[in-house]
């Protein structure tokens, strides 16, 4: 953290903004830091760390996608930061060594050539000591540091003692002032209250390096590099034999020690320093010193470690990188390592990216862009810090207990106000780096086996709002469909499984299976290893439907089962959808469809083989009855869906073709009855609604069927069913469909019922005859030709189950070969007229 800004530009701090806006400056960015020490704490007290520092900590917290982005930006920071330092150096040595400007003769040895390219050439060479010291690897330079930080701390002992020991007199500024005045000297009054006064205040000028006006900003921004030294110990996690012990509390030392030597530093400078000295000269401290060398070396040794520091920090965020393969081939050649496990090409990297930044030429030009990238960094750390807490996870437990989520909000909110002041541009561009970054690894990044930050958010809102959602509030209103599609092979059941998600209406959709077998004779529970191939079925439809499985000896008991226990709170499925009973033979969609077209993705779809038309079913036709006879029982809603494997949904359609849902809202087994607002009625029409206004699905038209006999009024029925679609602001075409005919089979097949015996009191089922049933299958092929989809009313089962297989027939008889139809049987009101 002792830097350049210790010895080359506190002064410049405290000559632009003055000693109360440099104590505000101090205050403000150690604030800052000091939230986030407390989040770092948290975290690598919470459990082993490895290389990257606080990449480590942020993609292990938050997941790859902010790993990733925020290691990308710590990378850059420590670039960008290890250039900073060396230009600082450079900067150093050729106010030391470099042939005296005009106005200013100086002494000592004056041999190096001054100019931009010169000065790159010093910066180069400077740079490669640093590439071989971290060459030989982190072991020497933390071994090294330890002499690097005697050596600071005599010299800032020396610094502090100058104030005290040595007198006032005049410095010569370097270059007559640099800002062609004249001025050419200026004065170390020693402690004097008018000094101190005249110190008070701000006072920005033109910076003599640069050219350019400074103000609180641009002030902020050089100060800061003195305060991003926080990560060094972090960054080194990997070198550290106890990084959980070692980096809290070196770094909060680090932080407490250097806040006290600034503002101490701060204080002295305002009161012995004239402004003119404090802005016109950055190296004025050797001038002032008992023994000028002694400023040098510390200047040298301080910039020198700072650089390692930042360059070792950027080879090990980026060798992280590499191990974690989140950019794929990329930054493959980064994974090497020496036999001693220093990762050199990650080491040689980083050093031609610091090359690359060192042609900026200044240190104050850089200075802005290094702050941004660290206080970015900052505040993730503190977000990560943040999500972990607010996730209550039981395993996030760090040793170090002294942070609430207060204090990672405050430091989020210190370092995001910061970041536009010392530059919106600069911020703005870092930001949508980031989150370029972070979109670009959450779509082609791998998944890891980290751990997910925001499943664990996730689950904490999710319970959190079931808990408030109350059933007793339900209302009629805002009902929409709940769905459990009873799924037997997903093999033959693609296109319904994709036509049930369009249906839900953004309602709860669970894909329900039922393995046959029985626990007590399996030595494990078999499910677990199908659970992985169909949640990967449902990413590969790209459908919002949760899987749920379960274990029975029958078919039905299973269905019960799903029926009993789907579902969480205010969230369970009021319908169920199955597929029609018939003897039609099953196709294997699967390998047809484009989602599952190479074998890539069809190598993990462990479902069975395709059951043909000589297996015996698992399920018998009184089983398949009771199962809806069941639902009904337990006030579920229910679906039949027949021939939708010969379904063409919208979207394969084409964007001209129009789809055409045709609706029979009468129960075509009872004509007797010829009500259209019965509660099963009423549902067929909402659930045929419901799939108009889905977005797949918008651009269909809804037509309406009303068979009408010559003995009524057939325009009064039309009015009516008119009036009452508009009512439920259901938009349709009313066709009206003449069926004397087929009614008079219906009376006739009555007829031959009353002439039974006494006992026997058939019921409605047994009343229906094929003929008739046949005739009403004409009429419904005849009046609507190839629609997208038929929505027909289903009848309740009847009570008495040895009719169960009569049921199914005349079912069967009724929808043969009118393509996708679904047949709707509702329990409970769904439409309201209200508002």
């Amino acid at each position: 953290m002792f830097s350049v800004v210790l010895f080359l530009r506190l002064g410049f701090v405290v000559g632009q903004a003055g000693l109360y806006q440099s104590l505000g400056m101090f205050l403000v960015a150690y604030f800052i830091i000091g939230m986030t020490v407390l989040s770092v704490c948290a975290i690598s007290t919470n459990g082993a760390l490895d290389a990257g520092g606080a990449y480590y900590m942020i993609s292990r917290a938050l997941g790859p996608e902010f790993g990733g982005s925020i290691g990308i930006m710590f990378f850059l920071a420590n670039v960008c930061g290890s250039a900073l330092y060396t230009l600082g150096l450079v900067e150093a040595v050729v106010d030391d060594f470099g042939v005296p400007e005009e106005g200013n003769m100086g002494s000592g040895v004056h041999v190096l050539q001054r100019g931009y390219w010169f000065e790159l050439l010093y910066g180069t060479v400077l740079l490669l000591l640093c590439l071989l010291v971290c060459l030989v690897g982190a072991g020497i330079y933390a071994k090294a540091t330890f002499l690097i930080f005697v050596i600071v701390m005599g010299v800032l002992g020396t610094v502090v003692l100058s104030f005290f020991v040595v007198g006032p007199h005049t410095v010569q500024l370097p270059g007559g002032g640099g800002n062609g005045t004249g001025l050419g000297n200026a004065s170390f009054t020693g402690f004097s209250l008018h000094t101190l006064r005249s110190n008070l205040a701000a006072g920005y000028s033109v910076d003599y390096t640069t050219g350019r006006l400074m103000s609180f900003s641009t002030v902020f921004a050089v100060m800061f590099n003195g305060c991003t030294g926080i990560m060094a110990g972090s960054n080194m996690s990997g070198d550290l034999k106890r990084p959980s012990y070692s980096i809290p509390r070196g770094t909060i030392i680090a932080v407490i020690f250097t806040y006290v030597i600034y503002n101490l530093m701060a204080v002295l400078l305002s009161c012995t320093c004239d402004r003119l000295l404090l802005q016109r000269d950055y190296g004025f401290l050797k001038d002032i010193n008992i023994w000028s060398p002694l400023v040098t070396i510390g200047i040298y040794c301080s910039t020198l470690s700072a650089a390692m520091s930042n360059l070792i920090g950027a080879s090990r965020i980026l060798y992280a990188l590499a191990k974690d393969d989140l950019f794929g081939k990329a930054l493959v050649p980064a994974k090497k390592t020496s036999s001693g496990g220093n990762p050199w090409v990650a080491v040689v990297m980083s050093w031609l990216l610091v090359q690359l930044v060192l042609f900026s030429g200044k240190l104050n030009t850089i200075a802005a862009i290094v702050t941004i990238f660290f206080l970015l960094v900052y505040a993730t750390v503190d977000l990560a810090c943040l999500a972990l807490e607010w996730a209550s996870a039981p395993n996030f437990r760090p040793t170090f207990r002294y942070f609430t989520w207060h204090t990672c909000v405050l430091g989020i909110a210190g370092c995001t106000v910061m970041v536009f002041l010392i530059s919106p541009i600069y911020a703005s561009a870092s930001i949508a780096f980031m989150i370029v970054l972070l979109l670009a690894l959450h779509y082609l990044s791998p998944s890891s086996s980290w751990g997910y930050i925001s499943q664990a958010l996730i689950f904490h809102q999710v319970r959190k709002y079931l808990l408030m959602l109350d059933v007793r509030k339900e209302h009629v209103k805002f009902w929409r469909p709940q769905v459990l599609l009873m799924v037997r092979n997903p093999r033959t059941s693609l296109q319904l499984i994709s036509f049930i998600n369009d249906l839900k209406k953004s309602g709860l959709y669970v894909l329900g299976h039922v393995e046959l077998n029985d626990l007590g004779s399996l030595p494990a529970d078999p499910l677990p290893a199908q659970y992985d191939s169909w949640l990967q079925l449902v990413d590969r439809l790209n459908i919002k439907a949760f899987v749920n499985l379960t274990l029975s000896d029958s078919v039905r008991h299973g269905t019960q089962q799903l029926l009993f226990i789907s579902g969480l709170g205010g969230m369970r499925p009021n319908t169920i959808a199955l597929g029609f009973y018939d003897n039609r033979p099953s196709q294997d969609c699967l390998s047809q469809h484009p989602a599952f077209s190479n074998s890539e993705a069809t190598a993990w779809l462990n479902f069975p083989p395709v059951w043909d038309s000589a297996s015996r079913k698992p399920l018998s036709a009184c089983e398949y009855v009771a199962v809806v006879a069941d639902a009904v029982k337990m006030q579920r809603n229910v679906l039949l869906a027949r021939s939708f494997d010969d379904l063409k949904l919208p979207q394969e359609l084409g964007w001209r073709a129009q789809p055409l849902i045709d609706v029979w809202p009468i129960n075509l087994l009872r004509p007797d009855s010829g009500r259209y607002v019965d509660t099963c009625s009423l549902f067929l029409l909402q659930m045929a609604c419901v799939l108009a206004m889905t977005r797949a699905w918008r651009r269909a038209r809804l037509r309406l069927f009303l068979c009408v006999e010559s003995g009524t009024r057939p325009r009064s029925q039309e009015d009516k069913l008119r009036q009452l679609l508009k009512d439920l602001r259901i938009l349709a075409d009313i066709h009206t469909v003449p069926w004397d005919n087929v009614v008079a089979l219906h009376w006739h097949s009555r007829k031959e019922a009353a002439s039974d015996t006494a006992v026997n009191f058939p019921g409605n089922v047994a009343c229906v005859s094929d003929d008739y049933l046949r005739a009403v299958n004409q009429l419904v092929l005849q009046q609507s030709s190839a629609p997208t989809v038929r929505f027909l009313y289903l009848p309740r089962p009847p009570a008495d189950t040895s009719l169960y297989l009569q049921y199914l027939e005349q079912l069967e008889v009724l929808t043969c070969g009118l393509g996708p139809t679904l047949l709707v049987h509702g329990v409970s009101a769904v439409t309201s007229t209200e508002l």
